[in-house]
C-alpha cells in the first residue's frame, strides 16, 4: 500500500499542475469560439435586415420612429440585446432600449465591417458594426449588439466539467494503482490476465476461473459508469457537430477507422445516354434517393453498386464495370450490375412497382403479384448479393443498402459476409400489418430484411408498423423498448432517420439573385411579369397527387375569381415508369385535366396550369423554386419528400410559402407550412389563397424557422446518425469478440 501511495501523491500533483494550465486555456479558446459565433451570426442578421432598413432610412419623414420600429420586430425571436442605426456623419440616428451608451458609430463615409467585445460590469456585450448601402452610396451603419453574459456561464460549466474531469481520471489511475498493487502483492497472476484482456470489465458478475472475486463490484460500477460516459459523449457529439461533409469524414476516420463503405441501390447517381448525333451525355436522376445519397457518397468516398441502364453504361466502365464519379471532380466510383430486359421487368417494373410500391403507399391503387415477377426478384437480389461480396475488400465492409427493390438483399448478403455491417434504409412509407399482410410471400420479405444490422425508416410511426408486422408475421423478439428484432439469433436494430438534403445546396450556389429568376422563368413560359406563380415538382406518380393538385387550382379559380389571369401553377413532372399502364393512364389523365383547366379558366398572358412533363436537373429545378410564391406538395402518402426541403433551402431570401400535406413524412418537421389534406378540395382552396395573400413578414418568419431546421438536420446528420449507430455496433461486437477470445485462452468456455 505503501508502494501505491509512492506513485499516486505524485500523479495526483501532476494532474492538478496540469489542470491549472490546461483550464485557463479551454476557457480562452471557448470564449473566442463564442465571438466567431457571433460574429457570423451578426452578420447574418445584417444581410436579413440590409434592403428593408435601406428603404426606411431613405424616406426622410419619420425615419427614426420608423426604424425603431423595424428593429423591435426584428428582434422577435433572435437572441439580440439591442439594434441600432447611425448615419453618414457618425451619428445614432435610431436605437431600440437598452441601447448601451457605451457603443460609439464610426464616422466615416465607407464604414468597413468591424466586431468588438464590449465590457461591461452586468457581463460582455458582442458589438458587430455593418455597413448599409442602396444602389452603391453608403447610408450608415447597422450596429448589433449581443448579450454574451450567457458566455461566462458557460465559462464557468466548463470549469467545472474540466477539473471534474481530471479529479475522475486521478481517481481512476489511482483506483488501477491500487488494484495492480494489491493483485501484485498477493500473487493474483489469473487476475492480471482477466483484468488486462478486459474481461473482467465486460463480463457478467459470474464465477469464472480465475478471477478474483473482490474485483467484480468494482468491474461491475466501471462497467456501469463507462457505459453512462458513452450514451453522454454520444449525445453531447450529435448536438454539438456541425453537419457537413467533414463532419462525415471524421466519423469514417475516427468512430469506424477508416473502414470501407459500400452503397447498394437500384438507380445510379449518374447515367451516361448517348444522343443521336452518338455524342455521349451524363444525366443525374430526378430521384429523392440520389439527392440525399449523392453528397454522402462524395463526402465519404467508397462504392456504388447500381442498376447500369443508361444507353451509353456499357461504353463508359472499365473492365470491372468500374466508372468513377462525379465526373469533373470523381471522388467515388460506381460499380453497375447488368440486368436482361426479362429481368428489369420483373424485379423492377413488376414485384417491386407494380407490387411493394402501391402495398406500401395508401393511394388506393391495387396492388399486383405474380410469381415469375418474385423469382426475378429473388434473382436480382441475389446478383447484387454476389457484387457485394465481390467488391467488398475487408470481410467487415458497412453495406448501405437502399429502399424496396432490395428487401431480401440484408439476408443474401449477410451469409456472404457474415461480419459486415448491414444498414437498411426504406426510402417509402411500411404499412400496418392488415395491409402488408396482402404480400403472398410476406415471411420471406421480412427476414431478408432482418438480415440487417440496422433498419431505418423516416418516422416512428413507419417504425412501429414494422415492428407490429413482425409481431404478427414471424416468431421474433420484439423488444420495443430497446428498438430491437431479434430473429434466428441475430438482433436488428430498428431506428428512425428522418431524411434530408444537403446544406447549402451546390445548385444553389449558380443561380442567379431571386428578381432575376423570377423575371426569366415569367418570360420563358410567356407569362405577363405580374403573374403570380406557383410550382410543384414531382415524378409523374399517382401517389404524388397531382390530380388533386389540379382540381384544387381549379377550385380556387372558382371561389376566388380574382385570381383568374393572375395566378399561374408550373407543374414539373419527370416521366416515370412508363412501360407500366397505371403510369401511362396517369399520364394521359393529367394532360386531360390540364387541358380543361386551362380551356376554362386560360387567358392571354396567363394560363392556370403550365405543365412540363419532361426532364429537369437540379439547376432549373433550383430557379422555379426561386420564382415561386408558393410551392405545393400534395403528395398522397410519402416516406419524407424532399421537394418541400428543396423548397425550403432555395429561398434564401426568405420568401415563399410552402403548402404540405399531412401524409408526407416532412409534414412532421416542417410546421410552419400551410398543412393541407390534398383530398378536401375545399382546404386546399383556401390554403393556395392564403399564401397568395400572406405577408411578406409572417413568409418571413414561416421561411426563417424552416431553413433553420432544414440546416441544422440536414443529409449529413441523417448519415451521420446511421453511421456513428453503425460505429457503435462495430465497436460493441469487436469488444465482446476480444472478450470471448480471452475466456477461451483462459478456459473458462
Amino acid at each position: 500500500m505503501r508502494l501505491s501511495l509512492r506513485f499516486v501523491v505524485p500523479l495526483a500533483l501532476a494532474l492538478a499542475a496540469i489542470a491549472y494550465a490546461v483550464v485557463p486555456l479551454v476557457d480562452r479558446l471557448t470564449f473566442q469560439w463564442f465571438v466567431r459565433d457571433m460574429d457570423a451570426h451578426a452578420a447574418l442578421v445584417a444581410r436579413a435586415a440590409q434592403e428593408p432598413l435601406a428603404e426606411l432610412v431613405r424616406e426622410p419623414r419619420g425615419a427614426r420612429t420608423r426604424v425603431v420600429r423595424y428593429f423591435e420586430r426584428f428582434r422577435q425571436g433572435e437572441r439580440i440585446y439591442a439594434l441600432g442605426f447611425c448615419d453618414r456623419a457618425g451619428r445614432l440616428l435610431a436605437a431600440t432600449s437598452p441601447f448601451p451608451v457605451q457603443v460609439r458609430c464610426l464616422p466615416a463615409e465607407k464604414p468597413e465591417p468591424r466586431s468588438f467585445v464590449l465590457e461591461l460590469a452586468d457581463g460582455p456585450l458582442h458589438v458587430a458594426a455593418t455597413p448599409v448601402t442602396a444602389e452603391g452610396e453608403v447610408l450608415g451603419q447597422l450596429l448589433v449588439v449581443n448579450d454574451m453574459s450567457f458566455v461566462q456561464r458557460r465559462s464557468e460549466d466548463t470549469k467545472k466539467y474540466v477539473l471534474l474531469l481530471f479529479a475522475a481520471i486521478a481517481a481512476v489511475v489511482a483506483l488501477i494503482t491500487v488494484v495492480i498493487a494489491e493483485i501484485s502483492w498477493r500473487g493474483w497472476v489469473a487476475g492480471i490476465k482477466a483484468l488486462m484482456s478486459g474481461e473482467t470489465l465486460l463480463r457478467s458478475p459470474v464465477a469464472y476461473k480465475g478471477t478474483a472475486p473482490e474485483l467484480r463490484p468494482i468491474a461491475r460500477d466501471l462497467q456501469a459508469l463507462v457505459r453512462d460516459l458513452e450514451a453522454e459523449r454520444r449525445t453531447r457529439d450529435e448536438s454539438q457537430t456541425v453537419w457537413g461533409p467533414d463532419a462525415l469524414r471524421r466519423i469514417l476516420r475516427q468512430d469506424l477507422k477508416g473502414d470501407e463503405v459500400i452503397i447498394v441501390s437500384n438507380r445510379e447517381p449518374y447515367i451516361h445516354t448517348r444522343r443521336k448525333d452518338n455524342v455521349i451525355e451524363i444525366q443525374r436522376p430526378a430521384s429523392g434517393l440520389v439527392t440525399a445519397l449523392e453528397p454522402v457518397m462524395r463526402a465519404c468516398s467508397g462504392t456504388w453498386i447500381a442498376h447500369g441502364a443508361g444507353s451509353a453504361d456499357r461504353d463508359t466502365v472499365d473492365k470491372h464495370d468500374h466508372v468513377m464519379v462525379p465526373p469533373e471532380k470523381p471522388s467515388y466510383r460506381i460499380r453497375r450490375v447488368w440486368l436482361s430486359k426479362e429481368e428489369e421487368q420483373g424485379y423492377y417494373f413488376g414485384f417491386a412497382n407494380e407490387g411493394l410500391w402501391p402495398l406500401c403507399h395508401i393511394a388506393h391503387t391495387r396492388p399486383i403479384f405474380r410469381a415469375p415477377d418474385w423469382e426475378h426478384y429473388q434473382t436480382v437480389n441475389r446478383r447484387f448479393a454476389d457484387v457485394v461480396a465481390d467488391e467488398a475488400r475487408t470481410d467487415d465492409p458497412i453495406v448501405l443498402v437502399q429502399d424496396y427493390h432490395f428487401a431480401l438483399l440484408p439476408r443474401m448478403v449477410r451469409e456472404r459476409l457474415p461480419r459486415a455491417t448491414i444498414i437498411t434504409f426504406w426510402h417509402i412509407p411500411w404499412p400496418n400489418p392488415e395491409a402488408f399482410g396482402i404480400c403472398p410471400w410476406r415471411e420471406e420479405v421480412l427476414e431478408g430484411m432482418l438480415g440487417s444490422s440496422i433498419l431505418g425508416f423516416h418516422t416512428q410511426f413507419h417504425c412501429n408498423n414494422f415492428f407490429d408486422t413482425v409481431d404478427r408475421f414471424l416468431e421474433a423478439r420484439v423488444d420495443r423498448e430497446t428498438f430491437t428484432i431479434t430473429h434466428g439469433g441475430d438482433p436488428t436494430e430498428v431506428r428512425r432517420y428522418p431524411i434530408s438534403i444537403e446544406w447549402p445546396p451546390a445548385a444553389l450556389s449558380i443561380q442567379p439573385p431571386v428578381p432575376e429568376c423570377r423575371k426569366r422563368v415569367r418570360e420563358r413560359l410567356g407569362l405577363n411579369p405580374d403573374v403570380r406563380l406557383g410550382v410543384g415538382v414531382d415524378r409523374l406518380d399517382y401517389t404524388k397527387g397531382i390530380l388533386e393538385r389540379f382540381n384544387a387550382i381549379e377550385r380556387l379559380l372558382e371561389l376566388e375569381p380574382r385570381w383568374i389571369g393572375q395566378f399561374s401553377f408550373l407543374q414539373a413532372a419527370a416521366p416515370s415508369r412508363v412501360s407500366i399502364d397505371e403510369y401511362q393512364n396517369l399520364d394521359a389523365r393529367v394532360r386531360q385535366v390540364a387541358a380543361r383547366i386551362n380551356e376554362r379558366f386560360g387567358r392571354p398572358g396567363c394560363l392556370p396550369i403550365v405543365l412540363k412533363i419532361e426532364h429537369h436537373d437540379a439547376a432549373q429545378v433550383y430557379e422555379m423554386y426561386r420564382a415561386a410564391d408558393l410551392c405545393y406538395v400534395s403528395s398522397l402518402h410519402d416516406g419524407m419528400n424532399l421537394v418541400a426541403k428543396e423548397f425550403v433551402a432555395a429561398r434564401d431570401d426568405e420568401q415563399g410559402v410552402l403548402l404540405l400535406s399531412q401524409f408526407t413524412g416532412a409534414a412532421r418537421d416542417l410546421a410552419e407550412a400551410l398543412i393541407v389534406n390534398p383530398y378536401d378540395l375545399e382546404q386546399s382552396a383556401a390554403a393556395m389563397h392564403l399564401a397568395l395573400t400572406m405577408s411578406p413578414e409572417e413568409q418571413r418568419a414561416r421561411m426563417r424557422s424552416m431553413r433553420n431546421l432544414v440546416q441544422e438536420f440536414n443529409v449529413y446528420r441523417w448519415a451521420g446518425r446511421m453511421l456513428l449507430d453503425a460505429a457503435r455496433m462495430r465497436h460493441r461486437g469487436r469488444v465482446m469478440a476480444r472478450a470471448r477470445a480471452a475466456r477461451r485462452r483462459s478456459g473458462t468456455i
